[in-house]
């Protein structure tokens, strides 16, 4: 069965504390602004002329299609960051991909690597000329938080 491909893409971050790891998780989804769906993860691929949008609500209860990164820890003082990136051939027959990546430091590493990642995984696909999106986030732990950064495919 063929599956309708998504149109459109978009970024979002969250992080938060909570009293379990993954009530710091379901935190971080709610501050991105996705809690209240069903997240479908999925492998790194953005379908051939897709485009970015800004986020959109989306509606409760939605199976979402989402890549993502994400990170606990319960060391107060801690940093960790998630972060995520989008490499767009400029040829838009072309599909683009989705890097995730998440580390115990600062936002702008986190930033750094997978910004790399996508380039290199571009490279391997034969293609030079690309337009890259990223969107990271860092959190202090005060007790046990979490952080998620997550590329959104709809429409």
């Amino acid at each position: 069965m063929m599956e309708k491909l998504p149109k459109h893409f978009f970024l979002v971050t969250g992080a938060s504390e909570g009293k379990t790891p993954l009530n710091a998780f379901d935190r971080a989804l709610l501050v991105a602004g996705i809690g209240n769906t069903n997240l479908i993860k999925i492998s790194s691929i953005i379908p051939p002329g897709a485009s970015k949008i800004d986020p959109i609500p989306i509606p409760a209860g939605v199976f979402l299609p989402v890549a993502y990164s994400t990170l606990d820890s319960n060391i107060p003082g801690e940093v960790i960051s998630a972060a995520v990136a989008v490499a767009l051939p400029d040829d838009p027959t072309l599909p683009g991909v989705i890097m995730e990546y998440s580390a115990h430091g600062r936002k702008e590493d986190a930033e750094s690597v997978v910004t790399t990642m996508a380039r290199d995984a571009m490279t391997y696909r034969g293609v030079s000329k690309i337009n890259m999106f990223s969107a990271a986030r860092e959190v202090k732990v005060q007790s046990q938080a979490a952080i998620f950064a997550a590329v959104v495919l709809w429409g």
